[in-house]
């Protein structure tokens, strides 16, 4: 039996923002993937969005971690030279019915510090002449990303620091082991390790890893439901200069506009509950995305769309449950010493990924 200090399960965005941290705090960091390379399932599957925190409740680590994420990932960005835009966003009321919403919504964000401004639906309309709304809020501080770019930046900057990404090498199974946490490391270079520290920052495979973990306290593990988003690519000279946003959802931000680095627009993604991982984009579904779309953009010709790619959400509450926050559980909660869990990081996970992985940094010793 081989020992390590601190191991990181999962190199997504997340997975590689804590282990980054913990580097930085002086620990021997080892990252473990199970696929061939970092950030290839939740992490590329995305809106590559940086939220600005503008609706989750009050009080919730959403909230709280979105915000500081946002303004740390800016401040990286420049430091590291990662690519962005900061090319704001307008939430919108597609009709009157929607104002008082969007007034709610507005002032909801400004009692968390987010501020955004009050368009008319002419005002929208002279920005982005392709917009059809009855009012709409502006968000300054919303931007998008080379999500790639970001995470080979942050695995730099923990490399330089001592960590190490070992890929293809999937958590088999583990056990307590008093004050240490063993794990049985599968892959061509199969070991067992036994470790002081252990994150479990797996993502859509986080309850898996756990139960595999004898000692984990079952009842901390929470259920895990699968929420698939549909993208669609838009054919033909993007539409609009900024992201654009329905009220949002319950469980999602509504069917939106964005654009990734290159210019391409796309819309998504949808809110499909499906029973288990599957990423294959159901054309079925794109006669509602043209009614969806059409409601803020009634220009959108024929044949316009076309399938993009879908992600799939790990959501940690059932199809009709109110939103859960995420779930970071310490020691104390997963009954084993040494092993934390990460649960239902969905978004604003990419935005808050620098401020999850120092909140996760100040309650490992």
């Amino acid at each position: 039996m081989e020992t390590a200090d601190c191991v990181v399960i999962g190199a997504g965005v997340v997975g590689l923002a804590v282990a980054r941290a913990m580097a930085r705090k002086g620990r021997e960091v080892l990252i473990l993937e199970a696929e061939d390379a970092f950030g290839t399932i939740t992490s590329a599957r995305n809106s590559e969005v940086i939220h600005a925190g503008i609706h989750y409740p009050h009080g919730s680590l959403k909230e709280h971690l979105c915000v500081m994420g946002r303004d740390m990932m800016y401040s990286f960005c420049d430091a590291y030279a990662v690519t962005y835009n900061r090319c704001t966003k307008l939430v919108i009321a597609s009709d009157e019915a929607e104002c008082a919403e969007l007034k709610k919504l507005q002032d909801h964000a400004a009692a968390g510090g987010v501020y955004m401004t009050w368009l008319t639906g002419d005002d929208a309309n002279r920005i982005e002449p392709n917009l059809h709304c009855a009012a709409a809020l502006h968000s300054p501080l919303t931007g998008i990303i080379d999500s790639h770019g970001y995470m080979l930046a942050i695995l730099g900057d923990a490399e330089t620091h001592g960590a190490t990404l070992a890929v293809k090498a999937p958590v088999t199974g583990g056990r307590a082991d008093g004050d240490r946490v063993v794990i049985e490391v599968g892959g061509e270079a199969a070991m067992t390790l036994s470790c002081a520290t252990v994150i479990n920052c797996a993502g859509l495979g986080a309850q898996g890893v756990s139960r595999s973990i004898t000692g984990v306290t079952p009842a901390s593990i929470p259920p895990q439901h699968f929420a698939k988003g549909n993208y669609f690519y838009l054919s033909g000279k993007a539409p609009f200069e900024r992201l654009i946003y329905p009220l949002p959802g319950t469980a999602s931000l509504g069917l939106h506009y964005t654009r990734d680095m290159a210019g391409q627009g796309r819309f998504g993604p949808d809110l499909q509950w499906v029973p288990a991982v599957n990423y294959d984009v159901d054309e079925s579904r794109e006669a509602d995305f043209y009614t969806a779309v059409r409601k803020y953009w009634p220009g959108l010709p024929d044949g316009a769309l076309r399938p993009g790619y879908a992600g799939i959400r790990p959501k940690i509450q059932a199809p009709g449950e109110a939103a859960s926050d995420f779930a970071i559980q310490t020691p104390a909660e997963t009954g084993v010493n040494g092993f934390l869990a990460l649960y239902g990081i969905e978004s604003p996970g990419l935005t808050s990924s620098l401020a999850i992985a120092a909140y996760v940094a100040e309650r490992v010793p």
